[in-house]
Formats: structure tokens, sequence, C-alpha cells
């Protein structure tokens, strides 16, 4: 899914969102994901997720919005939230349970959106009768927290990932600024980032040849990432804009075939169906 509604706690640049939802659609074709067999769709084109979004609302305490931890961390920050921000875990909700969903593959700091749409399905079905399942989270160890090239968790709200699809010039500047611990043999941020591209088993007879020579594992670092995303690169540049309007278009069709079946049975149990 592209949750382009998403996206409206923060943007405000109509041309940029545009740009986004085609970037996101090629992203996943260019890593793999086949829209033959995977449903790729526009969030915004179904719009029964905002329908049940509003009605888990109604069912759910501020109190316990307010624990949010992206909400939290806005306040924290001395920053005002916008309303869509403090629902955000709602439509969140929404986007996971209209689709009868049993697993959610998600990073460690992502475990908490599943925990609203699991509290958001058990509020429903108390009150109506079972409708929705309580997913179940599915997070790897391996990947669960990714840094960024600052040591935080990568994320491009905060601008420091890593592209994959832009020229090499651009994944070179990126790996070279990721900050690391001059106190230590090994550049923690670098290597934690490297075990993605290559066995821990090599990276420590790399990485112990090289103690201290942090401008030679990030170049190593940067050749290994780019031997494993220059063929995506390459699937990138070849998709057009146009092939992302049809993947979004067939695949929002048969997204929205199944949301309105939900919502169907959604509305006739809470009794706006007359």
């Amino acid at each position: 899914m592209v949750a382009d509604y998403h996206a409206l706690t923060t943007l405000r640049q109509k041309d940029e969102l545009r740009s986004n939802i085609r970037d996101i659609v090629k992203s996943y074709v260019a890593a793999g994901i086949d829209p033959n067999k995977a449903v790729i769709f526009q969030q915004s084109r179904v719009q029964e997720h905002t329908e049940l979004a509003w009605i888990f609302e109604c069912l759910v305490t501020v109190p316990f919005l307010e624990l949010s931890h992206a909400y939290k961390d806005k306040l924290a920050k001395g920053l005002e939230a916008n309303v869509g921000l403090f629902n955000y875990p709602m439509l969140m909700a929404a986007d996971i349970l209209l689709y009868d969903t049993d697993v959610v593959p998600v990073g460690a700091d992502q475990r908490q959106h599943l925990e609203y749409a699991r509290e958001a399905a058990s509020k429903f079905n108390i009150a109506f009768g079972q409708t929705f399942k309580e997913p179940q989270a599915k997070i790897l160890d391996s990947v669960a927290i990714v840094p960024g090239t600052d040591g935080k968790k990568m994320s491009k709200s905060y601008g420091n990932t890593i592209p994959l699809f832009e020229p090499k010039d651009v994944l070179v500047k990126a790996v070279m600024s990721i900050v690391t611990d001059s106190s230590g043999e090994r550049p923690e941020n670098v290597y934690q980032v490297h075990r993605h591209f290559r066995a821990e088993a090599e990276l420590e007879s790399l990485y112990s040849a090289h103690k201290g020579k942090y401008k030679v594992l990030k170049e190593a670092l940067i050749e290994d990432i780019d031997a494993v995303v220059k063929p995506m690169r390459e699937k990138y540049a070849s998709i057009s804009d146009s092939d992302v309007a049809t993947i979004l278009e067939k695949g929002s069709a048969n997204a929205r075939e199944y949301a309105s079946k939900k919502m169907y049975d959604v509305r006739e149990k809470i009794g706006v169906s007359i």
C-alpha cells in the first residue's frame, strides 16, 4: 500500500506528494514485488480506509491515543501535533484490519502501531460482534531496527537514509557521511548497516583486518551495497510513470473490491445500513 493520506500529517507540497507516490511504487517493483502477485494500491483511492478509521476513533479513548510514541515525540520536541498525527494509529489500524490480516511484518519500532490495531479490533468485536482478526506482529531480529547515517533509526523523516535507487555517487556520499565513534576499533554504525549486505562471519575478518580504518570499511560497504542495488537501480529507471499509473489503477480496484465487502459487513453491524 502507498500510504499517501498518512503523508498529509507532515507534507503540504502537492507535487512532492505526487512524486513520492510514484517513487514508492517504483521502489516496490524494483525491489522485487511483482504487482501481478501482490496488490499495490493507493490508500486514498480506497475510501473505506478513512471510513473505518473514523469508526475506530469512536471506540478508543483520548488517553489511549496519547500514548503514541510519534505523538509524544512531537510534543517532547516542543512541536505542535496536528489531529492527523494524533489519530494516525487508527488510520493505520484500518489499513491493517480491512483485509483480515493474520500477520504483519514490522520493525521493532512499529510494534506499538500493531498493538493499536489489535486494540481497535478488540473494541469493535466487543461492541458489535466478531468482525476483525487481531493480527500478530512478525519482527525479524536481524532487521528490527536499521541505523541511519546519524546512528538513529533509519527514516526518511530524519533525513538519514541511504538511497538505493539514486546514482552511485549519491550512495557514496551517504555512506561516507555515516557517523562513526572514534573511540572504538569498529565503526558500529557502519557495521550494523554492513551486516545486511554481507555475512557476519565474513565481516568479522574484514573488520578485524582493518581496525580503525574507517574509510576502508566504508568503501567496502559502498561496494557491497552497490553490488546488491545496481540491478534494482536499473529496474527502477526502466519503470515509467505510465507503468505506475497502470499498477495503481489495477491494484486499487482490487483493494476496493475486498475493502467494500468488509465495510458492508461493518456497516450492517454498527447499524447505519437501512
